[in-house]
């Protein structure tokens, strides 16, 4: 049997405590593996608030004052990922001194698999293999749209994807920018999904909805939610602006939307945009929420999940939406290559879409089971744990 670490990327501490999809990635792939019968263990960044767990969790230790998350993207949050990847990469070499030519390192962040590969020796280097998923989303747009980005910004996932045996992608266009723009090698690429714990994300009772709507104050209401951090990217302004109409024409409408916030510029930006339309009080950001528990009940109190990302490497709030029982609004051109939902619409046809397929209540039901079928059938964290064992196990040339 092989010994598999998944690596957590320092983000945020597993289990995850805000929205962090590799995190969650990370967490419920190893439940999979682990009921699986494998020997898995996560190597993740210490936390003494570290939500309580069964899972098999070794620290890594950094200076007491870069252990908080930090969801904004500036200084400290990168010296803090340099230094959890500096620590990681130590306590990994000596792991790997005592291993056999059975052990897998799964790492999930360019940072965390950059200093590994520059600080430990090629002959420990050589005792395991090396697999690496790509989370980036910048990935799967045209190789035009982000050369220079990518050269500038993501010079340390060239190396990883190079250099790593194993890679997982989560969509196509990954992959062959990958192969014809940085000459990674084809043979080394697997393509996979993402999953969805169906368990934690389902469809409440009438009553557990009622009881969630009066929580965040959506009693009496039609909401419709986005989820993901509060930058550009996200488009949250964008969804305003399509929702505009029906909020003006319903005062029983609301967008809500949550998530941590990347760029405070940004989130001025939305609110400067919502107070100029006077739509304060159907426009409402809820802040952070963490996933699970209660971030199901927040979809449970949603008509509709709106999703209007300008790009993404695979989307895991779909999933958990469609899981919730609630249907999906993907913006037509998002860059979203798996496309996992069904509902799609563009600048002109968006009012016509919400009316007949999501305010119809029966059109929204029968989305709403489509929606549940679809991740059952193709998104359950257990069958991804599968594709990533078998592969794992055709490069290591053992049975799974």
């Amino acid at each position: 049997m092989m010994r598999i670490y998944e690596i957590g990327t320092g983000y945020t501490s597993i289990p995850a405590k805000i929205s962090a999809a590799t995190e969650i990635v990370v967490e419920e792939l190893t439940k999979s593996l682990m009921s699986m019968g494998q020997d898995v263990t996560i190597i993740d960044i210490a936390d003494e608030n570290r939500a309580s767990n069964a899972l098999p969790i070794e620290d890594v230790k950094i200076p007491e004052w870069f252990s908080s998350a930090d969801v904004q993207l500036g200084i400290k949050h990168k010296l803090r990922r340099i230094l959890y990847s500096f620590a990681l990469a130590i306590k990994l070499k000596k792991k790997l001194r005592f291993s056999d030519d059975k052990t897998v390192l799964h790492f999930h962040n360019q940072y965390n698999l950059f200093f590994f590969l520059k600080m430990i020796p090629l002959h420990l280097r050589n005792k395991c293999i090396v697999a690496y998923t790509i989370h980036t989303g910048i990935w799967s747009l045209s190789w035009k749209t982000i050369e220079k980005t990518v050269k500038k910004k993501y010079f340390q996932e060239i190396e990883c994807m190079k250099k790593a045996d194993l890679i997982y992608a989560l969509n196509q266009e990954t992959v062959e920018n990958a192969i014809k723009q940085i000459s990674v090698d084809e043979n080394k690429f697997v393509l996979i999904n993402n999953g969805v714990n169906a368990a934690i994300y389902h469809e409440l009772t009438d009553g557990e909805k009622d009881v969630a709507r009066k929580r965040y104050g959506f009693e009496g209401k039609k909401v419709f939610l986005q989820v993901g951090s509060i930058y550009e990217n996200k488009g949250q302004k964008r969804s305003i602006t399509r929702m505009r109409r029906l909020l003006e024409d319903n005062p029983d409408y609301m967008f809500a939307y949550a998530g941590g916030i990347v760029s405070e510029e940004y989130k001025n930006e939305i609110d400067e945009y919502v107070n100029s339309l006077g739509l304060q009080s159907q426009v409402r950001y809820v802040g952070m929420v963490s996933p699970g528990k209660d971030l199901n009940e927040l979809y449970n109190t949603a008509e509709a999940t709106i999703f209007s990302s300008d790009y993404e490497a695979f989307g895991l709030v779909i999933i958990e939406s469609m899981a919730a029982g609630v249907p999906v609004l993907i913006d037509e051109s998002s860059s979203l290559p798996n496309r996992p939902g069904n509902i799609f619409y563009n600048d002109t046809n968006f009012e016509e879409i919400v009316t007949h397929e999501i305010l119809n209540e029966n059109r929204r039901k029968f989305h709403a089971g489509e929606a549940r079928r679809n991740v059952m059938n193709n998104y359950s964290w257990d069958k991804i744990a599968e594709d990533y064992l078998r592969t794992l196990c055709v490069r290591m040339k053992i049975d799974a």
